[in-house]
């Protein structure tokens, strides 16, 4: 069995209680926030760093290992990266559009 090295183990170990931590405020500012636009930026915005970290602890700890390639963990990140953001562009866009909707609907 294959034994964390401790230059790998402490970095690791503060990344992931950082990700938690980071994640955990995240969804304390979707619950705290009333309004849609404000709180679809909690998500958005902190979880994806949340999750970042995470995978970078475990990109570390892979390496570490040398547990072999460590692909699986690069698009992991990378898709986060990317959908997160245009995930959260899309709802707010949907969200402008039905509330301008509405507002129509109530002058006429």
């Amino acid at each position: 069995m294959n034994t964390l090295p401790l230059w790998a183990g402490i970095p690791a170990a503060i990344l992931i209680v950082l990700g938690g931590l980071i994640a955990l405020t995240g969804s304390l500012g979707l619950l705290r926030f009333s309004e849609f636009h404000a709180r679809i930026h909690a998500p958005a915005i902190i979880n994806t760093l949340g999750a970042t970290c995470l995978v970078a602890a475990s990109i570390l700890i892979w390496f570490a290992l040398d547990s072999g390639p460590i692909f699986q963990e690069i698009l992991i990140l990378l898709f986060l990266v990317i959908t997160s953001p245009i995930t959260a562009m899309l709802l707010m866009r949907a969200a402008s559009r039905h509330h301008g909707d509405n507002e129509q609907r109530h002058v006429d």
